[in-house]
Order: structure tokens, then C-alpha cells, then sequence
């Protein structure tokens, strides 16, 4: 028999409303899990476990009672150490900010705290969420839970790691150049980036950017939709989340269950380095190996990608001059705590003109047309989830790919900053393991406002899928986790580099 941490989210939920599952047995048995395997990957870092069981018992007792219970109700969750949480360590991966308790909850956090979840803990991420290993001077590295010496990818690595192993059944997480998308690719589970303005932030500096957006991980796809149901919403703080005046918009319960769907109704384009990204030839195979099994389930798969001309330039620009709204004066009023990434990104955002600005504008405007032109003719755009196979987490970033070096410490992102720049949703679906036995990630793109079809789509892929051993999600060894030294004794464990 499974241990309860174990259960998908949405079969927990049901057994918790029928009264077959203690919310109190369900956190009691994430945190045994999470006492049992986190030491040798540090992905929970920030612990809430007496004021979760206390609010397991309340859940439990309105159970009892026979009242109305949320969409999540019972349910334990992680939380980005990006995204407040009222009287919980909040660093946000830095050093600045290593004591910092919030007052109060971000909307998300409060949003599922609304809809009945239990807040676990803290997931580990990189400094502000710049770069995709997770890793800073705070809590240090995470490790992949499929080999503790290879990188989870990041930002939201310790969300991925965590529910990969079965600390959590759901986790939050933020992306901008594929930080829910690449943990997920790496570890085996499902992340989404919705539609900017979906799933409403107050935190966004650059309120009208649609770079950074809040989304759901969970390990697989409904209990990800189940999740998605409760962080939706019209909230009129964020300029992306707009509305019609006195008509509710954005609803929950039209992303709580994906709808079906008729694979062979589809038009699929398939591309494994959409025209421009630096592929590894080993993720171009294994690619190409994993959709030749399912390529006939469409009406029409070819090989064909929208034109990403500009791209790199685009998201070089644009992500540098959030970092400058976000981070100037840290960088510039105490460096020493500041890791390299962020220095960086603010650094290249300050050299660049207001017509350099200009350009990139240009640039991503012209792409999201060319995408809406390409999407006339196509329903879905698969992909691989990340350009590489999992590497050391000592590695701050890949600085080359086949021997060839990249542009940037996040031009390896291209798979996902492409998606990003386009303002499209897509969504990372494991799918087996590579040729190097680590987790190999699927990218499904939709078309201009389609989340709820990716979602669709990803569950039909996931039911196709999950009997066959080379495309099932992996499943990560606990017992080889359980005996495996930690993580924090390994050289380079601390720090941003």
C-alpha cells in the first residue's frame, strides 16, 4: 500500500471530502517524507509543520462537521521561497533577505489557502529566481532527485524536487524563462505557465510586463488543473489580470477539470530546437524516439516551428530591464550580497538605450504576430521541455552545448524564452527517461489564450502515454534518497557559485 503523501492530489481530496483520509495522516505522512529524503536533495527549506498539523486538525474537524469544503481542502503545499507567506522565512534565495518573516500572504498563497490547502513549507530557488539551477547563499543547492549531483533546473527546483519525491502532493511556482517548465523537464513532473494575467500577481514590478507569470506544479495533469482552479481570478491589482466591468472573467472551475479532447482532430507541429535553439543532439534523438510512438494519434504531425527571428535579442533586453526595476539598488547598494546572475542581468540592463528598448519591443511584437500567423494553420507545438540532459549543479550555467559555447547564462532557456516572449501557454508533461537515464520533458505549446486546451491536450498525451515504460512519468529511487549522504556536505554545496 502507498503511503498517503504519495496519492494523487485529486484522489486525496476525494478521500478526505468521503472521510477515508485524515488531512492530519496525509500532512503527518508528507512531512515523514520530507524528514526521510530531504537531506539528500534540500528541496523544502523553510519548515511550517506545527502550524500545518494545527491547521490539518481545523481541516479535519469542518470535515466532520459536514461543511462546505474548498477545492483543496486537506491538501499539504509547497510554496516558492519567492512568494510570501505570513509568519513563515520568506529570502527569497538571498542573503539581504535571509531573516525576512512577511506579515501577511501574497494573493496566491491566500488564494489557496482559501480554497482549504495547508502550507508545508518553503521550496528552494535561486537567488530572485535568476537562473535555471537552483542554488544560492542562503539554503544552498538543490540537487535533482534522480541523481543529487545534477542540477533540478530552477527557478522553481525545490517545487519540482519536492513533488517528484512526494513531499508535497501540489507546489507553486513562477515563470519567466521557463522557471516553472524546467524543473519540471528535469525531475519529472508537470509545471504550466498560464497565460499572462491568468493567475493574478501584485508583486510584479513591471505591472504590464508579461514576462513573469505564477503558475501550478503538481505531478500530473488533473491534480495540476485541480490546483490551477484555485489560483485564477480577476483582481484588479494586477494591470495583465483585466476584466469587463461587472463581469467575472477569469473563472475557476472552467480550469478544474480539462475537458476532453480528440487527439486525432489536431494539427501538430513538432520542432526540437523551434528553428533557433542550441539543442543537444542527445535531446534532438531522444525527441525524435519519443514522438515517433505517438506522432499518429494526430491528424496531421509535421516537423515545422514558428519564425523565432529576434528572440534571443528580445529576451536579452526585455529580461534585463525588469532586473534593473527589481534590483538596481541591491546591486548597486550592496554587491557583495548579490550573486552573479542578478549583477549581471542589471549591469546589461543599464547599457542598453531607450531605442535599444525600443527594438526589443519591436522585435517580440513581430514574433507574437508571426506565432498568431503559424497558429492559423496549427492547434499544438511540441517540443522538448529544456535544450540539455541535467548536468552538475556545480555548474552555474552550461556555457556550452556541443562543444559550442552559448550566448548568455540563460540562452540554454531558449526552448522556453521563445514561448515566453510569444505570450502563448505551455506546459512541461514527462515523458520517460533520456538516453542518460535522467528525465526527459515534453514542452506542449497552445495557441493565444488556450490553457485550457493545453491542458486538454496534455491529459489525453498523459493517458496515451502512461502504460508504456519509455514514455511513463519516472519515478525517483526513495531508497537509494533515504541512504544517500547529504546533500549539504558536498563541496560547492553553498553559495551562488
Amino acid at each position: 500500500m502507498k503511503d498517503s503523501c504519495d496519492l494523487p492530489a485529486t484522489e486525496a481530496r476525494a478521500l478526505i471530502g468521503a472521510k477515508k483520509l485524515s488531512p492530519v495522516e496525509l500532512v503527518e505522512s508528507c512531512i515523514a517524507r520530507i524528514e526521510a529524503v530531504d537531506h539528500a536533495v534540500n528541496a523544502v527549506v523553510a519548515r511550517d509543520f506545527e502550524r500545518a498539523l494545527d491547521a490539518a486538525r481545523a481541516a479535519e474537524a469542518k470535515v466532520m462537521r459536514g461543511e462546505a469544503l474548498g477545492a483543496l481542502h486537506g491538501l499539504p503545499v509547497g510554496i516558492k521561497d519567492l512568494e510570501d507567506v505570513a509568519g513563515l522565512r520568506t529570502t527569497y534565495g538571498s542573503p539581504i533577505y535571509r531573516d525576512h518573516v512577511p506579515a501577511g500572504d501574497e494573493r496566491l498563497v491566500a488564494a489557496l489557502r482559501a480554497s482549504g490547502a495547508i502550507v508545508l513549507g518553503k521550496t528552494n530557488t535561486p537567488e530572485w529566481g535568476a537562473g535555471a539551477n537552483t542554488r544560492n547563499a542562503v539554503y544552498g543547492a538543490t540537487g535533482n532527485p534522480f541523481d543529487p549531483q545534477k542540477s533540478a533546473a530552477g527557478s522553481s527546483g525545490g517545487s519540482a524536487v519536492a513533488l517528484a519525491t512526494g513531499m508535497v502532493p501540489l507546489a507553486s511556482g513562477s515563470d519567466m524563462g521557463g522557471s516553472l517548465r524546467n524543473p519540471a523537464g528535469f525531475c519529472g513532473i508537470v509545471g504550466f505557465r498560464p497565460s499572462p494575467g491568468l493567475v493574478p500577481s501584485e508583486k510584479r514590478g513591471l505591472g504590464w510586463s508579461p514576462l513573469g507569470v505564477l503558475g501550478p506544479m503538481a505531478r500530473n495533469v488533473a491534480d495540476l488543473a485541480l490546483m490551477l482552479s484555485a489560483m485564477v481570478g480577476d483582481d484588479a491589482r494586477d494591470p495583465l489580470a483585466y476584466t469587463l466591468h461587472g463581469r467575472r472573467v477569469r473563472r475557476g472551475e472552467d480550469f478544474a477539470r480539462p475537458g476532453p479532447i480528440d487527439l486525432s482532430a489536431l494539427r501538430v507541429a513538432l520542432s526540437p530546437d523551434l528553428g533557433f535553439a542550441p539543442t543537444e543532439r542527445h535531446i534532438a534523438t531522444v525527441f525524435g524516439e519519443k514522438t515517433a510512438l505517438f506522432r499518429g494519434v494526430f491528424a496531421r504531425a509535421e516537423d515545422a516551428a514558428p519564425d523565432c527571428a529576434g528572440a534571443d535579442e528580445a529576451f536579452a533586453i526585455l529580461r534585463a530591464v525588469n532586473f534593473v526595476a527589481a534590483h538596481r539598488e541591491k546591486a548597486e547598494m550592496r554587491p557583495k550580497d548579490v550573486g552573479p546572475n542578478v549583477r549581471a542581468n542589471v549591469a546589461e540592463g543599464l547599457g542598453y538605450s531607450a531605442a535599444d528598448v525600443a527594438r526589443a519591443e519591436l522585435l517580440q511584437t513581430a514574433l507574437y504576430r508571426r506565432w498568431q500567423d503559424f497558429f492559423v494553420d496549427h492547434d499544438i507545438i511540441l517540443t522538448p521541455t529544456l535544450t540539455i540532459s541535467p548536468r552538475s549543479w556545480r555548474e552555474l550555467y552550461p556555457a556550452e552545448i556541443d562543444g559550442r559555447p552559448t550566448k548568455t547564462y540563460f540562452h540554454w532557456l531558449a526552448l522556453a524564452y521563445a514561448v515566453t516572449l510569444a505570450g502563448h501557454p505551455a506546459l512541461s508533461l514527462p515523458l520517460g527517461l533520456d538516453h542518460a537515464g535522467m528525465p526527459f520533458g515534453l514542452q506542449i505549446i497552445g495557441p493565444r489564450g488556450g490553457d485550457a486546451l493545453v491542458l486538454a491536450v496534455a491529459q489525453a498525451l498523459e493517458r496515451v502515454l502512461a502504460d508504456d515504460p519509455r514514455t511513463a512519468r519516472p519515478i525517483p529511487d526513495l531508497a537509494r534518497l533515504k541512504a544517500a549522504p547529504p546533500i549539504s556536505a558536498m563541496a560547492g554545496f553553498l553559495g551562488f557559485a
